[in-house]
């Protein structure tokens, strides 16, 4: 078992998503930054569809009733139990020692996974939360006294100290031109690439707003279509919105761009008032 000590403000159990009801319009969910999300599982040995926790809003602090690995990464955050512990690094947690996670202000996801991962049945065939419509397993914020049952495996110790290296969140971001190219003039497709946009206070799971330059969109219908984590829509006011984990299904907004997958946590982690750049990269041409 984990016992949730301080619960942060709005974290939940996810795993890697619930892609497979995408075209009944049930919205995938998954961790805001998949890349950090994969880490933590990585470096306890988790299977691809194992659940973990997202964090939102620390500190957040747990103990296990068994001996486990774990792991926390994210952007900016620390970990303390009896002292200061590495992020991002496979940490030994012994049988009913706390575990605190604590970040600073531009810190906006964490992860915490533990060996044997989160044991609850999938909904959807997923374990994901998805809260706008409480579908999952947990399908609510975490909160003080929460237990959580977790799958018995014998944590693999010999991975204790693997570490991952941290990312550099503030690099620019890389993105694909399109589909909906036709819909902007050249002008307003350059402007957009040359623009150093400011993260909106109002961006969350759903979706990361930028302010700071208005795009124009051809007026006149759009079809409806399916859209992914990445796509970058502009709607009539003009402030373009990146779709995150929580994203819609469909959506009549042009897309004017899309996030390479592997930088969408770049996206997810920028914090309100912080620059962000995109760069126009092809299909073909995603490698850092």
């Amino acid at each position: 078992m984990i016992r949730i000590g301080a619960p942060g403000i709005r974290s939940t159990v996810q795993d890697a998503g619930r892609t497979a009801g995408l075209r009944t319009g049930i919205p995938p969910a998954g961790p805001a930054d998949p890349q950090a999300f994969a880490a933590a599982c990585g470096l306890v040995d988790l299977p691809p569809d194992a659940a973990a926790i997202e964090i939102v809003g620390l500190p957040f602090s747990f103990q296990c009733d068994d001996l486990r690995l774990v792991a926390v990464t994210g952007r900016d955050v620390r970990v303390r139990s009896r002292t200061r512990l590495p992020p991002w690094t496979a940490l030994v947690a012994r049988p009913g020692e706390e575990i605190v996670v604590e970040g600073g202000a531009t810190t906006r996801y964490a992860y915490v996974a533990l060996s044997g991962g989160i044991e609850l049945p999938p909904v959807l065939g997923s374990r994901a939360t998805y809260l706008p419509s409480a579908i999952g397993p947990w399908p609510r914020v975490l909160a003080a006294g929460d237990v959580l049952p977790l799958r018995e495996h014998r944590a693999p110790m010999q991975l204790a100290g693997t570490r991952r290296d941290t990312p550099d969140y503030l690099v620019p971001v890389r993105a694909v031109p399109g589909p909906h190219d036709d819909r902007f003039s050249a002008a307003a497709t350059g402007a957009f690439f040359d623009t150093r946009f400011s993260v909106s206070a109002e961006s969350d799971r759903m979706g990361l707003r930028l302010t700071g330059h208005r795009v124009e969109a051809r007026a006149g219908e759009l079809l409806t279509c399916g859209i992914v984590a990445g796509a970058i829509q502009v709607p009539p006011g003009g402030d373009p919105i990146v779709l995150l984990a929580d994203h819609q299904t469909t959506g009549g907004y042009p897309v004017i761009a899309t996030v390479v997958t592997a930088d969408l946590g770049l996206v997810a982690q920028r914090a309100p008032g912080e620059a962000l750049q995109l760069v126009r990269v092809t299909a073909h041409a995603t490698e850092r």
